[in-house]
């Protein structure tokens, strides 16, 4: 395991911290959260009660979840998972359950709780949910990538094709198995050595048009800039698949922009295990999947979460 980034801070009743922190071994900028056993397995039991309808149908469940995680792992904690996903220095965080559970149920509970530590959830509207739960297989006839095994789904920000603000993302996997490849791609736009040329063209900060697909039940046009000053400074909003050029001049700089991100040394590859989540800062992280390996047996699930800061 690697070595202690620091200790948090002692939680405000005065007892030890039920978490640690590290640098994640496969980013730099990620941090490692590791639960205490004790305090993962307190949370589960008390909110075993808590049947995972509930929570899609009341939205003051969720806030719950995550009082019930605090209470179990510390308010510093709390604190913690905010002051990283808003710290432009690192900005993503990654934590599970430890192997206590496989239950898909837990996940969710689970997944919940830290999101709603953050802030509200989004409704997503391909699952009519504030959470999509989806399976990526040997075959799909989806109309995007996001089900496609053997593409590479390209580096993106969420939520380009909604009026509502996205400020972060959650992504937990559920389960996975015959699975070689696959690996949650992220790179942070200080990291990318060709951000600036793109910036400074006149086309960076230019409206473009977005319009999502038939799957994603979203009917909005949405324009809005690829670059823009925000509240954590240079900030992102692009995806290839649902940006719509007017032009061979917007198609060709919309095009360079995706290699140029694709072939980053900065972009890093990050391994998940089941039962752990990760959450980034979607304003300047951009993110993507590796392809897999074919293998007709192939199955992985995951679950996403989007929201905004409390």
């Amino acid at each position: 395991m690697n070595a202690p980034l620091r200790h948090a801070a002692l939680a405000d009743s005065g007892d030890p911290t039920r978490f640690q922190r590290f640098t994640h071994p496969d980013h730099p900028r990620i941090v490692r959260l590791v639960v205490e056993d004790d305090a993962l397995r307190g949370f589960l039991q008390e909110v075993q009660k808590v049947d995972v309808q509930n929570l899609e149908y009341v939205p003051f469940m969720r806030f719950e979840l995550a009082d019930t995680l605090a209470r179990h792992v510390g308010e510093d904690f709390a604190a913690t998972i905010n002051e990283i996903v808003k710290d432009r220095r690192h900005g993503g965080f990654t934590v599970g359950v430890q192997g206590l559970t496989d239950d898909a149920a837990d996940f969710v509970r689970f997944g919940t709780a830290i999101g709603h530590l953050l802030g509200p959830s989004n409704h997503d509207a391909m699952s009519g949910n504030y959470y999509a739960r989806f399976l990526v297989k040997h075959t799909d006839a989806s109309d995007s990538y996001l089900r496609q095994a053997y593409r590479l789904f390209t580096m993106h920000t969420d939520g380009t094709f909604v009026t509502e603000a996205t400020d972060w993302l959650l992504m937990m996997k559920f389960a996975e198995q015959n699975a070689i490849g696959g690996e949650s791609r992220f790179l942070h736009l200080d990291d990318w050595e060709g951000r600036d040329r793109f910036v400074n063209h006149r086309l960076g900060t230019a409206p473009f048009l977005y319009k999502a697909p038939g799957s994603k039940n979203v009917s909005d046009r949405v324009e809005r800039p690829v670059f823009f000053q925000g509240e954590f400074g240079l900030s992102m909003s692009f995806i290839d698949q649902f940006v719509q050029p007017r032009n061979r001049e917007e198609a060709a700089f919309l095009n360079d922009l995706s290699a140029s991100m694709e072939a980053s040394a900065g972009t890093r590859e990050v391994s998940l295990p089941v039962g752990e989540l990760v959450v980034l800062n979607n304003y300047f992280y951009v993110h993507g999947r590796a392809p897999f390996e074919k293998n007709e047996a192939l199955s992985r699930e995951l679950m996403r979460q989007r929201g905004t800061f409390a």
